[in-house]
């Protein structure tokens, strides 16, 4: 009994383990309370607690305009937390993404001012 107890639990941990919350297109383009002044895009695919994909801004100002950026990174243990770089020919970023329910949280850590400081994201699919 305590062997199917304890298998039970094993399999419930791995099963919590692989969820991927930061797969996905996150996108502030349904923002209600931000400027709409650019549209900051993720495309991002998670294995295990490896991170890749592409991020955009697009803009009406071409100041704003990045072209197609690299992401790169990690998720930390618990799942809830990833440290990103973003790379494009311009420079490169570093940032932190918190993942809740539907929605990302960027913070920039440092690096190329190429995208904003913080934004919340929305999961478009």
């Amino acid at each position: 009994m305590k062997k199917i107890i304890l298998l039970l639990v094993l399999i419930s941990f791995s099963a919590q383990s692989q969820t991927n919350r930061f797969t996905g297109t996150w996108s502030n383009e349904n923002c209600k309370d931000c400027s709409k002044e650019y549209v900051f895009t993720l495309n991002i695919a998670q294995s295990n607690n490896k991170i890749y994909g592409t991020a955009e801004i697009t803009s009406n100002n071409e100041k704003f305009v990045t072209g197609v950026m690299d992401i790169t990174g990690y998720v930390y243990v618990l799942g809830e937390k990833a440290q990103i770089n973003i790379k494009s020919k311009n420079g490169s970023v570093s940032a932190v993404l918190y993942a809740n329910e539907g929605s990302l949280q960027f913070n920039k850590r440092g690096g190329a001012d190429l995208v904003p400081k913080e934004i919340i994201l929305t999961k478009l699919y």
